[in-house]
């Protein structure tokens, strides 16, 4: 308990250098060691890749509106949701020009999302109090020295309401690619709801493994038409890169980009049971570092 008391504290000193700061993080989280210079774990190698990897294009992929350039060069416009506005400001967003839904997303970090079902029901006040909060956090800082989130820009993204009947959240697909090469998918449902998650491979099989403390989806899942597509996708998108989880979703049978992720659960949440740590880590082949670099700044 003391440890992880010292462990606490010294994870506050986001100014300690970023190779050792993920080493305190990540102990704080996992209990584990993490080894830099010979990382085994799936989340021991994205804590590499948080210090070593810096090609500037990551910056653009995780911006929720800049990578939308991406995926239309990649794979077209098609798969993009429509933008209902875009603005640098808490109080740029005009509600009175918003249809009755829409779903307000920041585009510089995660769980910044508020969905809105019904205009008319909006504490405009406290909306706008939420939105300000957002733009003064930076994602990089607030977690774990996530690299590729340092200089996106904060901005605040409204985008079309996904509506499929029959579901009051949609499903998320989550593609892990390895090198360019999707290996399985995490299926989370009910988010926000009751969130329940599962683990498929690409043959559509359940894995036997479950990542961080969200429960397990027991039922059948059904298979979604266009599967083999949303893998066509990911491979697509994700070519270029050592490790990229590319997310979809499925609605009324038409694929929608959602987001690109280089972290994973910002690399502390583990998997389970404890030998898939390691079983999906050795899927990760890290790229070498230059010599005389000490980063790795190209693709």
């Amino acid at each position: 308990m003391l440890k992880k008391l010292g462990l606490g504290i010294l994870k506050k000193m986001k100014f300690l250098s970023p190779d050792l700061y993920v080493k305190i993080y990540y102990e704080y989280y996992t209990g584990k060691k993490l080894n830099l210079e010979n990382p085994i774990e799936f989340n021991e190698k994205i804590q590499w890749l948080k210090v070593y990897y810096q090609p500037e294009i990551l910056t653009k992929l995780v911006d929720k509106f800049a990578v939308r350039e991406y995926v239309e060069r990649k794979i077209g416009k098609e798969y993009l949701n429509r933008v209902l506005a875009i603005t640098t400001k808490a109080d740029g967003i005009k509600f009175e020009e918003l249809p009755s839904k829409f779903v307000v997303k920041a585009t510089h970090g995660c769980n910044f999302n508020l969905i809105i079902t019904n205009k008319e029901k909006i504490n405009k006040v406290k909306s706008r109090l939420l939105f300000k909060k957002w733009l003064s956090r930076n994602q990089y800082y607030r977690g774990g020295l996530e690299w590729a989130y340092k200089n996106v820009p904060p901005r605040l993204l409204v985008e079309e309401f996904m509506d499929e009947p029959g579901k009051s959240v949609l499903d998320d697909f989550k593609f892990y690619c390895f090198n360019g090469t999707p290996n399985m998918v995490q299926v989370d449902i009910g988010r926000g709801t009751e969130h329940k998650r599962v683990f498929m491979d690409l043959e559509w099989q359940k894995l036997p493994i479950r990542k961080g403390n969200i429960p397990l989806f027991e039922n059948n899942l059904g298979k979604p038409k266009a599967f083999k597509k949303m893998i066509e996708l990911a491979r697509i998108l994700a070519s270029d890169f050592p490790f990229v989880r590319v997310d979809f979703y499925y609605v009324n049978n038409k694929i929608y980009f959602g987001e690109m992720t280089f972290y994973p659960g910002d690399g502390r949440q583990e998997f389970k049971p404890n030998e898939y740590n390691k079983i999906i880590g050795e899927h990760l082949k890290l790229p070498k570092i230059p010599k005389g670099q000490k980063y790795i700044t190209e693709v």
